[in-house]
């Protein structure tokens, strides 16, 4: 990064940030062990909550916050604070029969230089800018 102006982040060095595509609302096909994985890679890069139907006809929506993949899928699973406040739930991969990107997902369209251009933009106007992320 080489000195300059405050706000000029033209200056700086950014790394690319991740891509979010837009999931929500999108129901990704389950029809073989990789289709499952991959949609369980993406439900955990998800920031959002997702709804998970059991092969046993049972609902789970929420958070996915870990996953562990596993040799198998009955190895593997996902684990989820659910959205209603029950305690957090394991789901084995073999388990599952469906998924739905049910929630918002709070980090699409977002980006690092957009924050940071509106926290520059609030220091050159005296405003108090902290780097609290905004409200959703």
């Amino acid at each position: 990064m080489t000195t300059g102006e405050a706000g000029r982040t033209d200056d700086w060095e950014v790394s690319p940030g991740f891509v979010h595509d837009k999931l929500q609302g999108s129901i990704p096909a389950l029809a073989t062990d990789d289709d499952i994985r991959a949609a369980l890679e993406q439900a955990f890069d998800y920031r959002g909550d997702v709804t998970i139907t059991r092969k046993d006809g049972s609902v789970v929506e929420g958070y996915v916050y870990d996953r562990r993949r596993g040799q198998t899928l009955i190895q593997s699973l996902v684990r989820m604070l659910p959205s209603n406040g029950s305690p957090r739930v394991s789901i084995p991969y073999a388990d599952i029969a469906g998924l739905v990107f049910s929630g918002r997902d709070t980090a699409a369209g977002k980006s690092w230089e957009a924050w940071v251009g509106k926290y520059w933009e609030k220091k050159a106007a005296g405003e108090t800018a902290d780097l609290q992320p905004e409200e959703a």
